[in-house]
């Protein structure tokens, strides 16, 4: 089982690392622009740091979720990708954010299309298994007749 599960765990103890990143730029940014909890108010450069760390937060739960429920059902190894790439977008995203408000919008879209993509796989990987638990009927191996992808005699992948 653990070796199922292995570059999923990874990828989320490095999304954890991420976090924990993002939450230490808040307190330098608090202690760089002399802004004391609990306010969140302050200079620009403070508000776009501040704000970065909120709105990663906000989506590392349904990431989680989505790449273990992806990583499960459907593959380890494309969930685990996807997974890097979209850590590597929120990355390149607080960066452009903490920059400049404009900054962050071209990785916020890819790090939406990764996590649509993890979405996607998720959806495929549990109507696949409910389809073998429910009707006796595996897809990957109906898709692969059906496109001719199986071995042939004498031949084949």
């Amino acid at each position: 089982m653990l070796d199922q599960v292995v570059l999923i765990a990874g990828v989320t103890v490095l999304g954890v690392l991420e976090q924990a990143y993002f939450s230490l730029q808040v307190i330098y940014a608090r202690r760089k622009y002399s802004v004391s909890p609990p306010s969140t108010s302050g200079p620009p450069e403070f508000e776009r740091v501040f704000r970065a760390q909120a709105n990663c937060s906000e989506y590392f739960p349904i990431f989680i979720i989505i790449l273990w429920v992806s990583g499960l059902f459907f593959s380890q190894g494309l969930s685990a990708l996807c997974g890097l790439l979209y850590l590597y977008g929120r990355y390149q995203y607080f960066r452009g954010y903490a920059k400049s408000a404009h900054g962050r919008l071209a990785p916020l879209y890819f790090s939406a299309k990764v996590l649509w993509v993890l979405i996607g796989f998720s959806a495929l990987g549990i109507l696949g298994s409910m389809c073998r638990f429910y009707l006796d009927l595996d897809l990957k191996q109906l898709a692969s007749s059906v496109l001719d992808l199986t071995e042939e005699e004498g031949g084949g992948l």
